[in-house]
């Protein structure tokens, strides 16, 4: 069986990585207009408003929190008495423990289904606006950090619909909810547990440092902000000054946001001028298939290794470098579907550890990209 696949992007003229440190930047507090939350379709909904209109359960009162508080001060060189103040004041939000909450037995995974949440109408649309918006400043990413312009549309397009659902909660409520209550169900609930307590340490960090409210920022019930729905750790490592006006606002100017999203697969291993996968004649099966699924999404094996566990990379001919087989289940819906990621595409799965998710953001930005041209060419026909 065979997967069409884009295989190529246009060769970057420049590579060029931004510090967001040697810009000497602050963070950018939101002026977000009316819009609903989102990351990568399942992020905030009308039950942000909802929790925060029922009875409201502070950390207050929390021991927990407040120990939580002195930790946090002592090692961020922060003045207790200021933080405790901030955790005092955050929310105890039910629904987010709930959505963090990993899914029954019984799911089933499909790739057909989830495809059909972001490569739609209406997402092509907006995306066809917001690159004729912004066109200029995707050129110009593209040139200067070698991350096609394809890639970073279909990025912002699968995590906000182009800026239109950014996220309703409090950070500061996601990210301490998360940190003291996170579902002791989940598989990996201890390491979950500490990555969004050093998120939201970032947060007061932040605030503390700039003299902002940490309790303005609004995103998704996992933190993530801004278009491209970046967390607090990566706005203040990779997020930049693309549009020059002094400070970084991945809220509000698309421009900033397009460089940051491309600075982040820079910093996590985008290679200019490969593709991000290939389509596979598959034959593998037993354990052959097993070997090759093994290393899941991490690029293990060459072309010709993967020939000799029975699977050909098409279009790969002198292609040296690790693939890795990606397997692309559909349930009830139709037969698995296979095809060889890149590093590239491992590098887009850094954003969400989900080989669904990085087919999503490369079919998208590939749709919203023809469908531009085709408004172009359009255009250009009747004038």
């Amino acid at each position: 069986m065979t997967h069409s696949i884009q295989r190529n992007h246009r060769q970057p003229l420049t590579l060029a990585c931004l510090s967001v440190a040697a810009l000497a930047l602050t963070l950018a507090l939101p002026v977000q207009a009316a819009k609903s939350s989102k990351k990568a379709a399942k992020k905030a909904v009308p039950v942000a408003a909802a929790a925060t209109a029922a009875a409201v359960t502070t950390y207050a009162s929390r021991g927990d929190a407040m120990q939580l508080a002195a930790d946090i001060a002592s090692r961020r060189d922060l003045p207790q008495d200021w933080v405790q103040a901030q955790l005092e004041q955050a929310r105890n939000l039910p629904v987010v423990t709930r959505l963090m909450t990993p899914a029954g037995k019984t799911f089933v995974k499909n790739w057909t289904v989830y495809r059909s949440r972001f490569i739609d109408p209406v997402r092509i649309r907006a995306g066809v606006k917001f690159w004729q918006a912004n066109r200029r400043a995707l050129e110009r990413a593209e040139q200067q950090f070698g991350v096609p312009a394809e890639i970073i549309a279909g990025i912002i397009g699968v995590e906000t619909i182009y800026g239109q659902n950014m996220g309703s909660f409090r950070v500061m409520d996601a990210l301490t909810t998360l940190t003291l209550d996170f579902p002791p169900s989940h598989p990996r609930a201890q390491a979950r547990t500490d990555y969004f307590r050093g998120e939201l340490e970032q947060v007061l960090v932040t605030a503390h440092r700039t003299g902002t409210d940490p309790f303005s920022l609004r995103g998704s019930y996992a933190g993530a902000m801004g278009l491209g729905q970046f967390m607090p750790t990566s706005w203040d490592k990779y997020a930049v000054d693309f549009d020059g006006d002094g400070r970084i606002d991945l809220f509000n100017s698309a421009t900033d946001a397009i460089g940051s999203v491309a600075n982040y697969f820079v910093g996590h291993g985008w290679k200019p001028g490969l593709p991000t996968a290939f389509p596979v004649d598959m034959r593998a099966q037993g354990e052959n298939l097993a070997t090759l699924l093994a290393p899941d999404i991490n690029p293990s094996f060459t072309a010709a290794q993967m020939a000799e566990h029975g699977v050909r990379v098409l279009g790969a001919e002198g292609y040296e470098r690790p693939l890795a087989l990606i397997e692309l289940k559909n349930g009830s819906s139709g037969p698995t579907e296979y095809i060889a990621g890149t590093e590239n595409f491992y590098a887009i799965t850094r954003y969400n550890w989900s080989a669904f998710y990085a087919l999503s953001v490369i079919e998208l930005g590939r749709e919203v990209h023809e469908a531009y041209l085709a408004s172009q060419m359009a255009f250009s026909a009747k004038n």
